[in-house]
C-alpha cells in the first residue's frame, strides 16, 4: 500500500506539474503606428542681387540672385517677389529721395518679369530646389553718389 501510495502521490506531482505547463499562455494585440504629412514650404539660402559698382548709367547692367524653395513632395507653389519700394510695377533701389529703377525676371533672357502678381510656379520634390533670379537695371539718368537699396520678400504660397 505504501508502494501504491507513492506512485499515486508522484503520479499527481506529475501530473500537476504537466498541467501548469499546459496552463501557460499569452496574449497579444496591435497598434497602429501613424504620421500625417501636410503641405508644407521652406525657404532658405537667399543670396544678395548685387549689380556691382558703376558711375553712369548708361548701359544696361545685370546681376543674378538665388536661394532655395523646399516643398513637401507633390505641394504645388507659386513664388512672388516683392521689393519694398515697387511702384508701378517697377521695382526701385533707393537713397534717400532719389532712386535706381530694376526689375527681377524668371530667365536669363530677361523677358518674363518675376514680382507680385507674375509668379513663378513649381511642385514640391522634398528636397531642395534651387531658384535664379535674374535682375536688370535699364539705361537711367544716374542719380547722386551712394549706396542704394531695395529689401525684396519672398513669398511662396502653397
Amino acid at each position: 500500500m505504501k508502494k501504491t501510495l507513492a506512485k499515486l502521490m508522484l503520479a499527481a506531482t506529475a501530473a500537476s506539474m504537466l498541467g501548469a505547463a499546459a496552463h501557460a499562455a499569452t496574449a497579444t494585440n496591435t497598434f497602429t503606428a501613424r504620421i500625417e504629412i501636410q503641405a508644407a514650404c521652406e525657404v532658405t539660402s537667399p543670396t544678395d542681387l548685387d549689380f556691382g559698382t558703376h558711375g553712369l548709367l548708361n548701359s544696361t547692367i545685370t546681376a543674378t540672385s538665388t536661394f532655395v524653395v523646399k516643398c513637401t513632395n507633390g505641394t504645388n507653389y507659386t513664388i512672388a517677389l516683392t521689393g519694398a519700394n515697387d511702384s508701378g510695377g517697377v521695382k526701385n533701389m533707393i537713397n534717400g529721395s532719389e532712386d535706381v529703377a530694376y526689375q527681377t525676371y524668371q530667365d536669363s533672357s530677361h523677358s518674363t518679369v518675376w514680382d507680385g502678381s507674375n509668379t513663378k510656379s513649381g511642385t514640391g520634390s522634398g528636397v531642395d530646389q534651387t531658384h535664379t533670379v535674374y535682375g536688370k537695371v535699364d539705361p537711367q539718368t544716374s542719380p547722386a553718389v551712394g549706396t542704394y537699396t531695395d529689401t525684396v520678400t519672398i513669398t511662396v504660397s502653397y
